[in-house]
């Protein structure tokens, strides 16, 4: 048995020597190493904070001091510490989340991995703390320096530092990079003191003279402890944490387990808000994450625990790949576009347009809804940005969607990847609330692409528009096989009709983006029992071409299939828009329940959900069949009645 093997909880940890710290952190390392090899997940972050999560642990009593991660990220090892050691089916159904999870354990508090939350999270923790008088209790968040950059964090801070005798501590797990390296002003500050060499090499010189010193020299530095910040304020002039009235501890070796039990212990007797500001690099102990210039291994899929190179998989063309090539293209046709990510310039594919385009390309750090003003900025001064970021991202921002982009009537286009089930990243990474919070935006248009084909012509489009704010939302992962259409009705397109002179016309799917695929397997499927299906791809789902309401009148039901939260969504405007024209056709909505989902694999959550060609032709079929049924009762009725 190995010794991280023997620890079960926090309390088993405190029990080792000091001694065996080292060879525990060697062995978790290597066994998230070889395990993320096999699942894929968050390694880089996780790697790099084994040392700091021993020492919280040892530090403080989970949970009754409960510990927060910013995000959960960095929570690998603190799984492996508190009993859970199966990574076997990680990120996978019936495995572990990639994330905290509260299902899993007593020591997960929070299980959003949305960043810049934390703060706020520790700072109502030790208010209910003071309370209902807790005065034993100590509330942890550690945060990257990534989510400092988001301004959530910021106003936590100007709460936290209100009261001086709360007991929390935060521990800025400071590895200069989020996902890519970190930006802005407040990374470049973090940076310069982490780089000073004078500001270490003053406190090692007076340190290591008065250590040396018989008798009076331990005082005697302890007494000098006030010139430390003067030390500080020379070389590294307004220290920000201090100005902030916090008491600040660092910086802190973060591969130092010795040297960061101390400054935790320090923080915990302060008695109230204490930072303590950790140094450690991303991808720890494994070399092709520490020489991994991108990301440092923040989320590999599968790879090669010796060369660090990914497994080899079928080769696809994906989504966000086809985003990228076309944002090249249309920043090489207009010298107006330009592009705005928020910490996300690789996942997004924006990074292709910043290699080409560089002074056009804007990274703003965590901070979604600085992005969307600071765009809506942009387009009033002439113009055309396209905000790309993942559509779970999207709700952190909805108000300036709404009061600023809209409500000015602004050309901002936001490109929303990952949209619909993502599956394994779990619920906080679902994109299945877009096409209902959007509904309600005035002017704004939404665009949900079926294929790549259709990604290049909407993001055109959408680009095209300047006096309204659009969207063009596309999934995860492989791009579906191409789609053609095989005629139009206004501006949709037509993918199924009954064959002339056969079948009727009894049933009409509004199959939006991906799921027009669904849509087309059902029609197929249904045509077969002689049912007349007709599918149609609206492409741009808000606002709806009114051409959809003379169509469904020839129809006995409407069907809408999408990949959304079934509450406010494409299915409910079609019901909308048929209502306001007194077209009284039953409309069956197909989507997502609004429920927050487990991790698994897309293809299963679809399953789950109901939305297989299978379950979905059955289901149909059972309501074309009432209705049919329906209909004939009436006719006998009226002609008894005749």
């Amino acid at each position: 048995m190995t010794l991280f093997e023997s620890i079960h909880n926090p309390e088993a940890l405190k029990r080792l020597s000091a001694d065996r710290l080292p060879v525990l952190a060697r062995e978790i390392r290597e066994f998230l190493i070889e395990s993320c090899a096999q699942t894929g997940g968050h390694l880089g972050p996780s790697l790099g904070v084994v040392e700091l999560t021993i020492a919280l642990h040892r530090v403080f009593d989970s949970p009754k001091d409960p510990i927060l991660f910013d995000t959960g990220h960095q929570a690998y090892a603190h799984k492996v510490l508190t009993g859970r050691h199966d990574f076997t089916d990680l990120k996978s159904e019936g495995g572990l989340s990639g994330y905290p999870s509260r299902a899993e354990s007593e020591h997960d508090f929070i299980e959003n991995s949305h960043a810049s939350t934390a703060l706020s999270y520790a700072d109502g923790m030790a208010k209910a703390n003071e309370v209902q008088g807790r005065t034993d209790r100590t509330v942890v968040a550690v945060i990257g320096d990534g989510a400092l950059t988001g301004g959530m964090a910021w106003e936590a801070l100007n709460n936290i530092a209100e009261k001086k005798n709360r007991r929390l501590v935060i521990v800025v797990n400071d590895n200069g990079r989020s996902y890519s390296p970190t930006k802005g002003g407040l990374a470049d500050h973090l940076a310069s003191l982490r780089m000073n060499p004078g500001y270490e090499q003053a406190l090692d010189l007076a340190k290591t003279t008065l250590n040396r010193t018989p008798v009076v020299g331990q005082p005697l530095y302890e007494a000098l402890h006030g010139l430390k910040k003067g030390i500080k304020d020379t070389i590294q002039p307004q220290i920000m944490f201090e100005d902030l009235g916090l008491k600040y501890l660092g910086p802190i070796d973060g591969h130092d387990e010795q040297a960061l039990e101390k400054a935790l212990r320090r923080a915990r007797d302060f008695g109230g808000p204490a930072i303590v500001h950790v140094i450690t690099q991303k991808g720890k102990g494994y070399a092709p994450a520490e020489n991994h210039d991108e990301d440092q291994f923040h989320a590999p899929g599968p790879f090669d625990v010796d060369t660090g190179k990914a497994k080899p998989g079928p080769k696809v063309e994906k989504w966000t790949s086809v985003f990228a090539d076309t944002m090249v293209e249309l920043g090489g046709e207009r010298e107006d576009i330009v592009g705005i990510t928020a910490a996300m310039l690789h996942p997004t594919g924006l990074n292709k347009f910043a290699e080409v385009y560089p002074e056009r390309t804007f990274d703003v750090g965590i901070a979604e809804q600085h992005a969307a003003t600071a765009a809506t900025g942009m387009a009033m001064n002439g113009l055309h940005p396209v905000v790309a970021v993942y559509a779970t991202f999207l709700n952190r921002c909805f108000d300036q969607v709404l009061m600023d982009a809209a409500l000015h009537k602004q050309g901002v286009t936001f490109c929303l990847d990952r949209a619909g089930v993502t599956g394994n990243d779990g619920a906080s990474h679902n994109g299945v609330w877009d096409l209902s919070i959007l509904q309600v935006v005035p002017g704004l248009r939404l665009a949900a692409p079926r294929d790549a084909a259709r990604l290049r012509s909407l993001l055109r489009e959408a680009v095209a528009v300047e006096d309204a704010p659009t969207v063009v939302r596309y999934p995860k992962g492989a791009v579906a096989e191409e789609l053609p259409e095989i005629g139009r009705v206004g501006t949709m397109d037509l993918l199924r009709r009954p064959a002339d002179g056969g079948l009727s016309k009894d049933l009409l799917i509004v199959g939006v983006g991906t799921m027009a695929q669904v849509a087309c397997e059902v029609a197929d499927r249904m045509a077969d029992q002689g049912i007349g299906v007709t599918v149609i791809d609206p492409r741009w789902v808000k606002p709806l071409d009114e051409a959809l309401v003379a169509e469904a009148a020839e129809h006995s039901v409407v069907a809408v299939v999408e990949d959304n939260g079934r509450t406010g969504a494409v299915g409910d405007a079609v019901s909308r828009l048929l209502r306001d024209h007194e077209v009284d056709v039953p409309v069956r909505t197909f989507g997502i329940e609004q429920e927050f989902l487990d991790h698994a694999k897309r293809d299963r959550i679809l399953q789950q959900q109901g939305l297989t060609p299978q379950e979905l032709s059955r289901r149909l079929t059972e309501t074309v069949s009432r209705r049919g049924e329906g209909t004939r009762t009436t006719r006998e009725l009226a002609d008894e009645t005749a």
